[in-house]
């Protein structure tokens, strides 16, 4: 796993400032602590920091083909290099490591950019082809790696693994962009392709950009989406056989390692499913699992894991953490460089702090809940959805609408009471309904929050458009495969792999996804949702499989996943500290937004009154942001 960034003149071969190039690199120091390394030439910079997994003697980048040519820096894994390196040898190409890095300076000579189709793995790279003066850039296909890009006013194009090395140079303009502030308060996290700066982009998933000197940039290519056909009639037994299989070749592959590797084991079902499956593969040699617990027994799950850790006998390392970790907030903000939302982002912190003390590279279960149908809200979507389907739109739009308008917002009440929610899901279609019930703050919450200055720099604009956007292009209806489909294009690229990568990467450590192998990925798209959530139980499928590998008390307990105790915090030891960023500092000083409502918010939520602990968790962190990343820098008004 490693850090990448670099320089491009577009526009000719004005010389790169070395010291500035040097600044970027450094600033991923965390990501590849083993060496770092510069390759300059008129109008390109390329900078590598390099944490070494495979390949340790000769793998160093930036790497070269044969003639010096194309020089490739590469973040990631393709884990089927090692039956690429026959196939280019056949063609021609001498390879002179034994790298999966050196694979793709070979596959672009040999398939030009549709090389990416042939990587399986989770990589972000930039490569610069002399002979044929073009920059490409390339990034995995469900967005594991990061890669973060921006043009100058001068031509020159930045690109880095993290946003902070196109921050350490000068000429970055630090503007927010308006439209990035509804989009972090309305989901947790900055959705790609955009970045909290209005000069920064991401490159999406699945997607490559080709840049040729003297032309002007253009827009990404798309070259890979999943399609969710649902038209494999496989038997329950014939498919639990071949996910089996299918989890096990994914397993086998991510564990090709020249240093210590392990597992994380949380006690749910997809870590456990992913232990399972390594001490299958590990002969006698236990697998390394480690796990976190929490003093509050509510947040405890290490029980479980502990279940599996005895069957399978791994190397199990268990560390406590008390349950009041709110020190990381400012360590987080200057982690993830754009305002970041999920509060698990402490224990999967302090989870990857305990692994790198013993492995350098862990497999994890995320991903599973979004192709196997995991999630909670996604019975409760399936529930709305039927309901919806009872009533014609001219008629539940205006009857919910008014029972969403009038019935209170009833935190304190049993669940069957909070229904508050649901009518206003009810009187949205699909897509809106998914989008509210996923929203941080909801719609009318945000304009509440957003003063009248930042309204009218949005100009309307809303983030329900992303969601409007991915599912124009899912391809389906089914109401189980569209909101997998639209977390697969949101919530996991924007949370989930957000979170671990840079979590890990905080601590020099590589994680890698099983789950999110793009052919398992591609096959459970084509089984019916049936498979998925059956009835009420949700990850039907994988539950199943692992029925002969797995207790049932892993298997069929409650959902937990890492949640803190936000409420009492904010009620509690970050009492005064919320009070003061919301009342106080650069969040008063933008403008952007409604003091009345800060105020609120906060009165409400120390009262006991309403439960506001995610909005107040979002601001929070948004004050860190201002205050950790923007620093002295200007912050702009809303005009």
């Amino acid at each position: 796993m490693c850090g990448i960034t670099g320089q491009f003149d577009i526009r000719g071969k004005a010389d790169i400032d070395r010291a500035v190039l040097q600044r970027m690199n450094d600033s991923q120091l965390h990501r590849g602590p083993d060496e770092g390394s510069l390759h300059l030439e008129p109008g390109l910079g390329f900078g590598h920091r390099r944490l070494s997994i495979i390949d340790i003697a000769t793998g160093q980048q930036p790497l070269f083909n044969e003639d010096g040519s194309v020089v490739v820096v590469f973040n990631g894994e393709i884990y089927n290099y090692q039956e690429l390196i026959p196939e280019l040898q056949a063609a021609g190409h001498v390879f002179h490591t034994k790298s999966d890095t050196e694979v793709i300076v070979h596959a672009w000579e040999q398939w030009g950019e549709d090389c990416v189709k042939r990587f399986r793995g989770m990589f972000a790279f930039a490569l610069w082809d002399r002979n044929r003066q073009t920059l490409f850039m390339a990034r995995d296909r469900l967005g594991v790696k990061p890669m973060f890009y921006a043009v100058l006013d001068d031509g020159l194009l930045l690109f880095g693994s993290e946003l902070k090395s196109l921050m350490a140079h000068p000429g970055l303009k630090r503007d927010i962009d308006p439209l990035a502030i509804e989009e972090y308060f309305a989901l947790g996290y900055v959705a790609e392709p955009r970045t909290i700066f209005r000069q920064a982009l991401k490159l999406a998933p699945g997607h490559s950009l080709v840049i040729r000197r003297g032309e002007t940039v253009g827009r990404p290519r798309e070259y890979w989406d999943v399609r969710f056909t649902l038209n494999n009639p496989m038997r329950l037994d014939d498919a639990c056989a071949e996910l089996q299989h299918r989890l096990q070749e994914s397993v086998r592959l991510r564990m090709i390692a020249e240093v210590p590797l392990g597992a994380f084991l949380s006690g749910g079902v997809d870590s456990s499913a992913v232990v399972q499956a390594m001490a299958g593969l590990s002969g006698d040699a236990p697998v390394n699992t480690c796990s976190i617990a929490f003093k509050d027994p509510a947040y405890n799950e290490s029980q479980f894991a502990q279940m599996v850790a005895d069957r399978y006998r791994t190397n199990h390392r268990v560390e406590t953490v008390d349950s009041d970790d709110f020190d990381l907030i400012d360590t987080l903000a200057d982690l993830y460089d754009e305002p970041y939302a999920d509060s698990s982002a402490i224990p999967t912190y302090r989870v990857c702090q305990l692994a790198r003390k013993h492995v350098t590279v862990a497999l994890s279960g995320d991903g599973g809940d979004e192709s196997l149908g995991g999630y909670r809200r996604y019975r409760l979507h399936l529930m709305e959805e039927r309901m919806r389907s009872a009533l014609p739109a001219g008629v539940r739009r205006p009857l919910f609408g008014m029972l969403g308008r009038v019935y209170p917002k009833a935190d304190w009440a049993p669940r069957m009471f909070r229904a508050k929610t649901t009518f206003e899901g009810m009187a949205r279609s699909s897509v809106e309904g998914y989008f509210h019930s996923v929203s941080l703050l909801r719609g009318p919450a945000r304009d509440a929050l957003f003063s009248s200055a930042l309204r009218r720099e949005l100009g309307g604009y809303n983030a329900r458009s992303i969601f409007e956007g991915h599912a124009a292009r899912a391809g389906t209806d089914d109401p189980l495969a569209l909101i997998q489909y639209l977390d697969l294009k949101t919530y996991l690229v924007g949370d989930i792999n957000t979170k671990v990568d840079r979590a890990s990467m905080a601590h020099s450590l590589e994680v890698r996804e099983p789950l999110m192998d793009h052919p398992l990925v591609e096959w459970l798209a084509t089984l019916p949702s049936s498979l998925k959530m059956h009835g009420n139980e949700g990850k039907y499928l994988l539950k199943k499989a692992m029925e002969p590998y797995l207790p049932d008390d892993v298997l069929y307990r409650p959902k937990m996943g890492f949640a803190v105790p936000l409420a009492r915090w904010f009620r509690g030891p970050l009492r005064e500290r919320v009070r003061g960023a919301l009342m106080g500092g650069p969040m008063q000083e933008t403008g952007w937004f409604d003091p009345a409502t800060l105020r609120r918010l906060v009165d409400q939520h120390e009262s006991g009154a309403q439960d506001h602990s995610g909005p107040l968790w979002s601001l929070l962190m948004f004050d860190a942001f201002l205050r950790r990343v923007v620093g002295a820098q200007v912050v702009r008004h809303a005009a």
